[in-house]
């Protein structure tokens, strides 16, 4: 018998109203805003007004991604439904999915088979519309930016200095690097431009960091758009556009409640990628799950080695958050391509290249637990083809570590599947003490933060700085950033910034090309390698094989 696919999982789902969600996980219906009847918005100032304390917070982090897949998603929802079903009271909290990789490379991100979060295709596609208001925020400010000039220039903006480009939610690599106000005067003063998806976007950084409708727009005001001929920072404040951004992103800003599909409640917001900015849900989301659970799980971006790295030492140091624990995510198939086995031959049991891959899983558990001081489980996502054997050598690799392995089936069972990994969770919060710190201080340079993660957590010999980038780091200090953190954008495929280098290599030097401040968002984003932040469409998009029918049924999101 055929398997059903994610998305046949998810229609076939009997939902519960939305309102039935928000009662049974305590929240008054005078904070919930309904968008349809499985959909709502909750009211951030809840949080002001509720005086209850923080639960247990759950971090889900992963080996380095391969093409193999290693279902972080899917298990960061199985394990909250996991714990509902050992009598723990769970939410769960998780970043929207972007129409890039959607119609892209991935289809839809929504969990997997039996530990979705639903309406999966709603949240797959303009769920509550937020980013089209972030990406309308972004743009309003380019456009303001570029009409600033043309009705004369009163801020003395060097065109050629300008740093802010406008954004699409969607892989658009024709849109890079573009030319535009051509056409003679009445149609703008012609200047290169260019797209960054909405994903990579300050706005984005900004709205998921923001704590409330004051901080939103203290934020805004620092954005940095470009400099003068006399080498002054243009802020979003001088354009006087922060008003009518937060009226944009007024709505958005309010978390996204939805649901599994076993009735757990989720927090569904904000969406930056992990590899190309920070890469977590929105702080208000975190927050909200904290105050209305007993355990609130959410999941960082990619590798643990970015987003969790950027979880921890971005979004944590932020927000004030401090993590009682993490678990990290692996799979038999991806630890074997990480060994050198194609992804055609990873159905055979091969015990010397999941051996020659286990390293990769080791160096992420050894960086939670060394160098952030946080207790750690590791969740073997198993499939059909794992063999006993293989599953014994990674428990047996992670015990030499002082680290549980627990399978977790939660893509076929649901939470079902996720109980031992609950009963793990629980188990580290209730009789280990997290000590949790950050990979580097604020003190350091901007140079010597950049150096730390990269020989603290991905175990590099150090950075190289192009001459480029060396002359921005200069400005940067010359103006007060170089106290910010840094958000290292890189390839997501390595602990390098090569994606062709697997595994768990060492001694490699990171190229660092260019280094730009996020003011509104408050860190510095480094870019290394040849990362860019505009991803293209593979040569078969997603988008090829989904299609609607005639009742409006969506087919080939997953």
């Amino acid at each position: 018998m055929k398997q059903p696919s994610d998305i046949e999982i998810a229609q076939a789902c009997a939902m519960q109203p939305i309102t039935e969600i928000a009662e049974n996980t305590g929240i008054d219906g005078k904070w919930v805003e309904q968008y349809g009847r499985y959909k709502a918005k909750i009211d951030p100032r809840l949080l002001q007004e509720d005086g209850g304390q923080d639960c247990k917070l759950i971090l889900v982090t992963a080996i380095t991604p391969t093409p193999a897949g290693e279902g972080k998603t899917t298990t960061t929802i199985g394990l909250a439904d996991g714990l509902r079903r050992i009598g723990k009271k769970s939410v769960v909290a998780l970043r929207e999915p972007s129409l890039g990789p959607v119609f892209g490379v991935k289809g839809g991100a929504a969990g997997g088979g039996y530990a979705q979060v639903v309406p999966m295709e709603d949240i797959n596609l303009h769920f509550t519309g937020d980013f089209h208001a972030i990406g309308a925020a972004n743009n309003l400010l380019a456009a303001l930016l570029d009409n600033h000039i043309q009705q004369g220039n009163a801020l003395n903006i060097d065109p050629k200095r300008i740093t802010w480009k406008r954004c699409v939610d969607m892989n658009d690599r024709q849109l890079r690097h573009i030319v535009d106000g051509l056409g003679g005067r009445v149609n703008g003063v012609p200047r290169e431009d260019g797209f960054d998806i909405t994903v990579a976007s300050e706005i984005m950084a900004v709205f998921c960091l923001a704590e409330s409708m004051a901080d939103l727009k203290a934020r805004l005001t620092r954005v940095i758009v470009g400099y003068t001929y006399d080498d002054a920072p243009v802020t979003a404040g001088d354009l006087k556009a922060v008003g009518a951004m937060a009226a944009l992103l007024k709505d958005a800003l309010s978390p996204n409640l939805v649901q599994t599909l076993e009735g757990t409640p989720a927090l569904v917001h904000g969406g930056p990628f992990a590899n190309i900015a920070h890469g977590c849900n929105s702080v208000l989301a975190t927050r909200l799950a904290m105050r209305l659970g007993d355990y609130a799980v959410t999941e960082a971006g990619f590798g643990a080695d970015l987003g969790a790295e950027k979880f921890l030492d971005i979004k944590c140091r932020a927000a004030g958050l401090s993590p009682d624990a993490a678990v990290v995510v692996a799979t038999v198939r991806a630890l074997k391509m990480h060994g050198g086995l194609s992804k055609a031959d990873l159905g055979t049991e091969d015990l010397a290249a999941l051996e020659r891959g286990l390293p990769n899983l080791l160096r992420h558990v050894t960086n939670i637990k060394q160098v952030y001081g946080l207790p750690c489980v590791v969740a073997v996502n198993r499939f059909p083809t794992d063999t006993d054997r293989e599953i014994s050598l990674v428990i047996e690799k992670c015990r030499a570590l002082g680290v549980r392995a627990v399978l977790s089936d939660v893509w076929a069972q649901g939470g079902a599947g996720g109980e031992a990994l609950a009963r793990e969770v629980v188990r580290l919060c209730e009789e280990e003490e997290a000590h949790f710190t950050f990979s580097y201080p604020l003190e350091l340079s901007i140079e010597d933060k950049i150096t730390a993660v990269v020989r603290r957590v991905y175990h590099g010999s150090g950075i190289s700085v192009s001459p480029a980038a060396k002359k921005e780091i200069e400005r940067l200090m010359a103006l007060g950033f170089d106290r910010l953190p840094v958000c290292i954008a890189k390839t997501q495929y390595s602990f390098s910034d090569d994606p062709l280098l697997l595994g768990a290599p060492e001694g490699f030097t990171v190229q660092v090309r260019s280094v730009r401040v996020s003011a509104g968002a408050g860190f510095l984003v480094v870019l290394t390698g040849d990362i860019m932040t505009m991803p293209g469409l593979p040569a078969s998009p997603a988008a090829e094989r989904i299609d609607v029918d005639d009742d409006g049924r969506i087919t080939g999101l997953f």
